[in-house]
């Protein structure tokens, strides 16, 4: 079993330290965060041995140090992909249609909107939405009817236009 009374006793008398160390490290407060709470989860990983060192503190802040340059790396490795292939292309404006359904799915509870969006856009059958849902399929079906008369009437609304045909 691992000392975890010791372990909370080094983490509270070195973390503000640790912190501090990984923020000069990446000059970013949450990637600090990050990366210091990664090596405290190292260190009670391999807790029985890393508190037998004689410099346990010292072992934490190489993790840190190691995950730090692991992040440059990365980001280093990232801006020389975007180099070579550039940067990407303009995306296009969003059709009227598109933002008028976004709206009316907006506009219907949660359970409906999920429904929805999982049998039309991600293709899923009443009983996969169920199982994903955790509910019954007789409550699926009734999300889905729901939905879709709410989504009529939200568009028949906001498009009147579609009726005046004449």
């Amino acid at each position: 079993m691992r000392d975890a009374e010791g372990f909370d006793e080094f983490y509270r008398g070195t973390a503000g330290r640790m912190l501090r160390y990984g923020y000069a490290l990446t000059g970013d407060l949450a990637e600090a965060q990050d990366i210091v709470q990664e090596a405290y989860v190292r260190a009670w990983q391999r807790w029985r041995k890393v508190a037998a060192y004689d410099h346990t503190e010292s072992w934490v802040r190489l993790v840190v140090a190691r995950l730090a340059t692991d992040r440059w790396r990365r980001i280093h490795t990232q801006r020389l992909a975007l180099r070579r292939a550039g940067p990407p292309g303009h995306a296009a404006a969003p059709s009227d249609d598109t933002v008028l359904l976004v709206g009316a799915l907006r506009r219907l509870p949660a359970a409906q909107r999920q429904a929805v969006a999982l049998h039309y856009l991600c293709d899923l059958s009443v009983a996969q939405i169920a199982a994903e849902t955790g509910t019954s399929p007789g409550t699926v079906k009734s999300w889905l009817s729901r939905g879709r008369a709410g989504l009529a009437a939200v568009l028949d609304d906001v498009t009147p236009e579609a009726h005046d045909v004449g």
